[in-house]
């Protein structure tokens, strides 16, 4: 009895750094950095080419960059109410529990472990081998397999580095956010300065109506979104959710939407649009004419801000595991965290071995129809949800309260962006929308009913325990938000 309330006064003498605890270590300069680091990433670089191919024209492809701006910014401060009214961490898995209920939140959960992450890592790693690899062999091809390799050792770095430290990594993630800036300012002052000494000629018939068709217009904007896509995961892990939120989202995507407008108002001036058509990488192309001597240093700057946007897909998309399983909607395995460092290791490790197998056997145009439809169909159920919320909780406290147009605004579009989808690319999404509904059975044999043999269970236990003495790793001692 003496021992045991030794044990206790021990226990209460803890203080916050010996606590086992998932830390939320995300201020507001962070917190605009891995926003700013996970929109700003390989879209800025290649999405222009299918923007402008989509639109008809220079000057409805700047419309076009300008409303995605407009879109990703309504479709951010959405998830700016829902992160503050919902203030657990969890991003999309607590939005859609709260508000639509348990199915489509475990759904969020399976699809994010299953596909999008993995799809959306690997998506960004080939960016990076591919820049980090071409400088070496062009004008030569360039080996597939080695692009791969150097893809595997960036995306196996961050994933160590995630695994050691959450302040490392938020470390890394401002300054490689840095140098993103830095090289898309590198851009735009070789463009402005052309411009302002009367380089127009490519602007002479910059709207030509008459080359836009609307079954042309969704692709563009949806080229233009994915250059944005990233900016609603920082609800993850963000202190001081109420005021650090929407003041991030806010200054970190007007930010983004004015570098990107001016990004391709350089690449205008400089290429004209057929040059710009004919590049695989309109970043060196333009280096090759704006920025002679400085041109081989733009394939490194660019890997380095694919190598930001990496972080912050590593970062984040773990903790909605993690979260799921405290909640008792996934293993609970992926709740336990390293007992010294304080990161959700199990949920990093656990997801690393689906991010190498899909990076070896996908490639970027396969991981972006395969991600694209299951990512905008929750995104899209989050708003319509934070709607049916509203209407039926009206006295719900909501610390940050958006204009009904804009979630309304968004919704709509999303579901558009889906429904278009299905039109244009029907066996990668037919393969997503397959791959989504297969949780269905297996939310109501593990979580709404559990009813796997017992024989499965001992396994599943056993593994765990094993998995967890080996890891080092421990439920939390204080409960987060």
């Amino acid at each position: 009895m003496g021992q045991t309330q030794v044990n206790k006064e021990d226990d209460n003498k803890k203080t916050d750094e010996e606590l086992v605890h998932l830390r939320r270590e995300i201020g507001l300069l962070p917190a605009v950095s891995f926003i700013m680091g996970t929109v700003v990433g390989s879209g800025i670089f290649i999405a222009p080419k299918g923007v402008l191919i989509n639109s008809g024209s220079m000057g409805l492809s700047l419309l076009v960059w300008g409303l995605c701006g407009v879109l990703s910014l309504f479709g951010a401060l959405c998830y700016a109410e829902l992160g503050t009214t919902f203030t657990k961490s969890g991003c999309h898995f607590t939005y859609l529990l709260e508000t639509l209920g348990p199915l489509p939140a475990f759904l969020r959960l399976w699809v994010e472990f299953l596909f999008i992450g993995p799809a959306a890592t690997s998506l960004v790693s080939l960016a990076f081998g591919r820049y980090v690899v071409e400088p070496f062999f062009a004008p030569c091809a360039v080996p597939t397999m080695l692009i791969k390799l150097v893809s595997i050792l960036g995306m196996t770095f961050l994933v160590a580095v995630n695994c050691w430290s959450v302040r490392m990594a938020s470390h890394i993630q401002v300054s490689l956010t840095f140098i993103k800036i830095v090289a898309l300012v590198l851009i735009i002052i070789p463009g402005v300065i052309a411009l302002v000494k009367g380089k127009t000629e490519n602007f002479q018939n910059g709207f030509e109506f008459e080359s836009l068709t609307l079954d042309r217009l969704p692709l563009a904007i949806y080229n233009g979104l994915y250059a944005y896509s990233g900016c609603s995961y920082i609800t993850l892990s963000v202190s001081c959710l109420n005021r650090n939120i929407p003041l991030a989202i806010i200054l970190s995507m007007v930010t983004v939407t004015v570098l990107y407008v001016l990004v391709n108002v350089a690449y205008y001036t400089i290429l004209a649009p057929t040059e710009l058509l004919l590049s695989d990488a309109v970043a060196v192309t333009f280096a090759t004419y704006a920025l002679r001597g400085l041109d081989s240093a733009i394939p490194i700057l660019v890997a380095l801000s694919c190598l930001a946007t990496l972080n912050g897909g590593i970062f984040v998309s773990p903790r909605m595991l993690f979260v799921g399983a405290r909640e008792g909607y996934w293993p609970q395995i992926f709740s336990t965290i390293h007992i010294r460092r304080h990161t959700p290791l199990p949920a990093l490790l656990l997801m690393y071995p689906l991010m190498v197998i899909m990076l070896i056997s996908g490639d970027i145009s396969q991981l972006m129809s395969l991600l694209s439809f299951s990512d905008w169909f929750f995104i899209a159920l989050a708003t319509l949800g934070m709607l049916i919320h509203r209407y039926r909780f009206p006295l719900h406290p909501r610390p940050f309260k958006v204009p009904l147009v804009i979630p309304v605004t968004f919704t709509v579009v999303s579901f558009f962006i889906v429904s278009h989808s299905l039109y244009s690319d029907p066996w990668n999404t037919g393969c997503s929308c397959l791959l989504t509904l297969s949780g269905v059975p297996v939310y109501y044999m593990t979580v709404y009913h559990f009813c796997l043999p017992p024989t499965w269970r001992r396994i599943f236990n056993y593994c765990s325990k094993q998995l967890q003495i080996l890891l080092e790793v421990a439920q939390q001692e204080v409960k987060t938000c």
